[in-house]
C-alpha cells in the first residue's frame, strides 16, 4: 500500500479515536473541556502502540490552576522532592528500585533490652550500627547505580553517604509509584543486595527536578518503556481532581480497546435503532410463539435511545418515533442529538462509539437476561418480626 494512503489510513484512525474520546467526555465534569483532554487521551493511548496496559499511563493529580492547564508529558513523574545535597540532575541513569529498611539507628526486636554499664558502651552501640548501616550502603552503591528510590524512609546517615558519593537518594516513594516506575525503567524492586549481578536495575536518559504549580516533582525522561507518558491533571479542588481522574480512566479505557478492534460505529442511540429495526423484520418472518420474544428483544434494544432522550429531559415518546421513521430511509445516520433536543446526523455531529465497547455491553445484557430466566423460583425468608417490648 502507497505510505500516504498508510498515512491517510492512520490519520482517519485517530480523528475516530478523538471522536469517540469527545462521546466518552460529554457527559462527564471534563465536558467543557473535552477537545482538550480528548487530545490529551488520544495521544497517551496511540503512544501505547497497540497495548491494553494503561499501567504505563500515570495519572498525577496537582490542586491549583483550571482543569484546561492539565498536560501529558513523556516518562513518569514522581511526586518526591530531591533531598538537600543530592544532585538535582542526572544523565544516563542507573536506577535500583528498592522497597528495604534504611534506618537501623533502634533494635528491632519487640521486647528487647540492651543493658550497658558505661556510656562508652552505648557509644559502641551506636558505632556498630552505623558500621552495619556503611556496609549496606556501600554494597547498594557497589551495584554501579547513580540513583536510588527507595519505598520505606532513608535515615539522615545513609542520605548523607549516599550523597558524599554522588547517588541520588528517594525515599518514602508510594508502592504504587515504585511498581510503576520499576515497570516503565525496565527494573525489578529489590529487597537483599548481596548478590549485584542478579539485581535488574533500571534505565533512564535524564532524571531532573521539576516544578508543577508550587511543588516539586521529579521527573524521569527517556525510559526504558517508551510508550510511558503521565498526565498530570490540575483543578481547583481534590474532589473535582478526584472526578476528573475517574472521567479520563473511563476514556483510556474505550480508546486502549478501540486500538485493538479498530471498528466504529456512530452514537446517540444510532445502532440500537439500526438492531432493533433488522430484529423487527426477523419478528415478521419468525412463526409461532418465538416472534414473541424476538420483538421483545427489538423492544429491549430501543430502550438506549429512550433512556438517553430521557436523560436529556426529551420527550422520548416523541424522540424514539422520529428516529423510527428516518430510520426507514436507506442508509440512515439519525441518532438522538441532545444539545438541540432533536433528530441529528450523528456523522454530521461527529458522534461515534466503539464497536467493542458496544458488542461488550450487548453481550453482557443479553446473558445476564438469560440468567434471571433461567431462574425457577427464588425463596425468601420471612421478615424477622419485631419483639413487642411494650
Amino acid at each position: 500500500m502507497p505510505k500516504h494512503k498508510l498515512g491517510d489510513l492512520a490519520e482517519k484512525f485517530k480523528e475516530d479515536l478523538f471522536k469517540i474520546a469527545m462521546t466518552t467526555l460529554s457527559s462527564k465534569i471534563l465536558s467543557q473541556d473535552k477537545e482538550h483532554f480528548a487530545k490529551l487521551t488520544v495521544d497517551a493511548v496511540m503512544r501505547l502502540k497497540g497495548s491494553t496496559n494503561l499501567e504505563s499511563i500515570q495519572i498525577i493529580k496537582k490542586p491549583g490552576g483550571s482543569l484546561k492547564d492539565s498536560f501529558l508529558d513523556e516518562g513518569f513523574i514522581l511526586d518526591k522532592k530531591i533531598g538537600v545535597g543530592q544532585p538535582k540532575r542526572i544523565e544516563n541513569a542507573k536506577i535500583l528500585v528498592a522497597n528495604t529498611a534504611m534506618d537501623t539507628d533502634k533494635v528491632k526486636i519487640y521486647g528487647a533490652r540492651v543493658r550497658v554499664d558505661s556510656m562508652a558502651k552505648v557509644a559502641e552501640i551506636e558505632g556498630a550500627e552505623k558500621e552495619k548501616m556503611r556496609e549496606k550502603v556501600q554494597k547498594i552503591i557497589n551495584h554501579g547505580i547513580n540513583c536510588f528510590v527507595n519505598r520505606q524512609l532513608i535515615y539522615n546517615f545513609p542520605e548523607e553517604l549516599f550523597a558524599d558519593a554522588g547517588v541520588l537518594a528517594i525515599e518514602h516513594a508510594d508502592f504504587d509509584g515504585i511498581e510503576r516506575l520499576a515497570l516503565v525503567t525496565g527494573g525489578e524492586i529489590a529487597s537483599t543486595f548481596d548478590n549485584p549481578e542478579s539485581v535488574k536495575l533500571g534505565h533512564c536518559s535524564l532524571i531532573e527536578e521539576i516544578m508543577i504549580g508550587e511543588d516539586k516533582l521529579i521527573h524521569f525522561s527517556g525510559v526504558e518503556m517508551g510508550q510511558a507518558c503521565t498526565i498530570v491533571l490540575r483543578g481547583a479542588s481534590p474532589h473535582m481532581l478526584d472526578e476528573a481522574e475517574r472521567s479520563l480512566h473511563d476514556a483510556l479505557c474505550v480508546l486502549s480497546q478501540t486500538v485493538n478492534d479498530s471498528r466504529v460505529l456512530l452514537g446517540g442511540g444510532w445502532p440500537e435503532m439500526v438492531m432493533a429495526k433488522a430484529v423487527d423484520e426477523l419478528a415478521r418472518r419468525t412463526p409461532g410463539k418465538r416472534s414473541h420474544a424476538v420483538e421483545a428483544f427489538s423492544r429491549a434494544l430501543v430502550a438506549i435511545p429512550t433512556t438517553i432522550a430521557d436523560n436529556a429531559g426529551l420527550d422520548s415518546a416523541e424522540m424514539i418515533a422520529q428516529l423510527r421513521a428516518e430510520h426507514q430511509k436507506e442508509d440512515s445516520s439519525a441518532g438522538i442529538d441532545v444539545i438541540s433536543g432533536s433528530v441529528g446526523n450523528m456523522a454530521e455531529l461527529g458522534i461515534s462509539e466503539s464497536f467493542k465497547v458496544k458488542q461488550a455491553v450487548l453481550l453482557s445484557a443479553t446473558e445476564a437476561s438469560e440468567m434471571i430466566l433461567r431462574v425457577d423460583e427464588i425463596i425468601t425468608c420471612a421478615p424477622r418480626q419485631r419483639e413487642d417490648r411494650m
